[in-house]
């Protein structure tokens, strides 16, 4: 009885090569390997390497040309030698054409549109051209800081009017620019005229304050303690109140001047003739911008019921501050209230240029 024969167990490299081609293969490349002669096999001549085709059978002719070679990978050990060879990705069957590559159309790019410039009076710019409009109702000029010296009674039933917006005695604006102006500087000239602006309040009387009183204003209006109470006061109690009701309004800075001028002419409050009692009416007519109201329509009814406020009050009979200065640029649909800006009050032509 015969022994089974015994079974040779595959060298490591023999392993390693055969993974190697197994890789290979799995990753589509052609494998050529050839076997050569064991060196321990003595042999008078020598054996010519083995091809894995079939022996002495000649390659297919075909009238394909020949592909560009493709570059190859030759591991060799003692007893084989794999040669790997890559297919070349772009070569088609042979008898068949390769496809092109799908045609693209190019995608028509819209620019994104530059988002549109709205000032609003909080813009230094567009708050000194409001400064500007207001004063040329007020003090008959453009140049608002030569009025913070100005003081007169004109005679509209509320005392002295003074200063860059023209506060009142008879209002309680006046007093209250002389309480920032005390708290700057404790030893001003005017603190002395408080007790008797306090008794004043809501009368066109001037007991307490004359003779004198409209000599030290113009004094003191020279210093500039002075002259920053008196901003901080129109902004504290008109400028900013009137611009932020207009922002939650949805007005842009027409509707935001329109706003603000009503506001230092008729003061704050609720009654039919103060500001809260002007836009109140308003909002019977229009919707603004908030409430999907169309805003021109909404200024429009704004400054209408301003105007009818206006001629309810017999020193107030001039309303071109509204029907030559406002309306002018509502008309041109001005909204943003962009320089050029050409206007007339009390007969008198401006120009804001450009």
């Amino acid at each position: 009885m015969q022994s089974p024969p015994t079974r040779r167990r595959p060298r490591p490299t023999q392993v390693a090569i055969a993974v190697a081609v197994a890789a290979a293969v799995g990753s589509g490349l052609a494998v050529v390997g050839t076997r050569q002669a064991p060196a321990q096999r003595p042999s008078s001549a020598a054996t010519p390497a083995r091809s894995l085709t079939s022996p002495g059978v000649p390659p297919a002719a075909s009238d394909t040309p020949s592909p560009t070679p493709s570059p190859t990978v030759t591991v060799t050990d003692p007893s084989v030698t794999a040669t790997v060879t890559t297919a070349s990705p772009l070569a088609a069957p042979a008898g068949t054409t390769a496809p092109r590559p799908a045609a693209t159309t190019p995608t028509a790019h819209t620019p994104t549109p530059a988002p549109v410039f709205h000032p609003d009076l909080s813009d230094p710019r567009w708050k000194e051209y409001a400064q500007e409009l207001v004063s040329s109702a007020e003090n008959s000029t453009l140049d608002w800081r030569s009025q913070y010296r100005y003081i007169e009674d004109i005679g509209d039933g509320r005392g002295y009017t003074a200063g860059i917006i023209g506060f009142c005695s008879g209002t309680g604006d006046l007093a209250h620019v002389l309480r920032l102006y005390r708290d700057a500087a404790p030893d001003n000239a005017l603190v002395k005229y408080l007790p008797a602006l306090a008794k004043v309040e809501g009368t066109a009387s001037h007991q307490g304050l004359d003779p004198d009183f409209v000599a030290d204003w113009r004094r003191a209006a020279q210093d500039p303690k002075l002259q920053h109470a008196q901003d901080a006061e129109r902004d504290r109690f008109y400028f900013d109140p009137a611009v932020g009701q207009a922002k939650a309004d949805g007005l842009h800075a027409l509707g935001q001047f329109a706003y603000y001028d009503a506001m230092v002419m008729h003061g704050p409050g609720t009654d039919p003739d103060s500001f809260g009692g002007i836009r109140t009416a308003a909002l019977r007519k229009a919707k603004p911008p908030s409430q999907g109201g169309d805003e021109s329509a909404y200024i429009a009814a704004f400054l209408d019921a301003r105007k009818a406020a206006m001629l309810r009050d017999p020193a107030r009979h001039d309303t071109s501050r509204i029907d030559t200065a406002q309306r002018v640029f509502l008309q041109a649909g001005n909204l943003d209230l962009l320089p050029p800006l050409r206007w007339h009050v009390y007969g008198d032509a401006y120009t804001i240029p450009a």
